[in-house]
């Protein structure tokens, strides 16, 4: 764990369980792509750079989910470096508690409020802010999250954040955390056509054809969207949706996977809804979801 793994003439990355990826501006300076989920990775990925020595000159976010973000405060405090993401995902970066709040849908209690799901502040700036390196290419990957995006580096090495997962995370977790299900898809059409050198997912084995495993991403999302339209055979609250999806895929609810999952499910019905195939109604102060006649 956070070995450092070269991908490219001047790319590498750190293998760890939100994969960092390294770039190579200069024989002594570095750009990040992320920093890893905590104060503690963010110490690892600071012994890696000492190492080497190569001084760190900033972190390129791709979102600003926890473990993605988490090592960013550390890493500036230490080094004195910038900090570029994607507009929405900056002002996240800046001010964390925003992500357990919308996962929560209001003012988060204690138990969401946990370095996994709201990160240490740190100062963001945005892409289009001066001093981002020019020679890297900004690749907008939305749908997982309100404005990911993925970076490629001049010698063709795409990191690709969190767009797909390993055929084992979706086995186990089932549901990916999706913001916007058309957007998710889309993107996962597009990948291929990125025509990346090697493609460094964040959840999965790095490779140079990505398309089989986007294809396989593609038919699992349609196939959970269309288990949940199923689930509105009957009309149903929300947290009816809930329970059928835990239960249909041997899931144990907790806290967390209530609001990651429930974020998700809730994600599918609104396309359902826009796509004409879900209806809504209220009855007894109860809204209702149900398959449109």
């Amino acid at each position: 764990m956070y070995e450092l793994i070269r991908a490219g003439e001047r790319s590498y990355y750190i293998d760890c369980p939100a994969k960092i990826g390294l770039y190579m501006a200069t024989d002594t300076e570095v750009w990040l792509i992320d920093s890893g989920n905590d104060k503690d990775a963010g110490r690892k990925v600071r012994q890696i750079l000492d190492k080497n020595a190569w001084k760190l000159r900033g972190i390129l976010v791709t979102h600003s989910n926890a473990d993605h973000v988490g090592g960013c405060q550390y890493l500036q405090k230490q080094t004195g470096c910038r900090i570029f993401a994607p507009e929405i995902e900056a002002v996240i970066t800046r001010n964390p508690v925003l992500e357990s709040a919308f996962l929560y849908g209001g003012c988060p209690p204690k138990p969401l409020r946990h370095k996994f799901l709201m990160a240490q502040p740190a100062a963001a700036e945005p892409l289009t802010a001066e001093g981002f390196p020019a020679e890297v290419e900004v690749l907008p990957l939305p749908g997982h999250y309100f404005d990911m995006a993925g970076y490629r580096t001049p010698d063709g090495t795409a990191f690709i954040a969190d767009c797909l997962s390993s055929p084992v995370t979706l086995e186990k977790y089932v549901f990916p955390f999706i913001y916007d299900v058309e957007a998710y898809m889309e993107t996962l059409r597009r990948l291929p056509e990125l025509e990346a050198k090697l493609y460094v997912p964040a959840h999965a084995e790095a490779v140079e054809d990505i398309a089989p495993l986007a294809e396989l991403n593609l038919r699992h999302v349609e196939a959970i969207c269309a288990q949940v339209l199923g689930f509105c055979s009957e009309p149903r609250v929300f947290e009816d949706v809930l329970k059928l999806a835990f239960d249909a895929y041997g899931l144990r609810l907790s806290m967390e996977q209530y609001v990651l999952v429930g974020g998700t499910l809730k994600s599918i019905l609104s396309w359902l809804h826009d796509r004409g195939e879900v209806c809504t109604f209220v009855e007894e102060n109860r809204l209702y979801w149900r398959k449109c006649d």
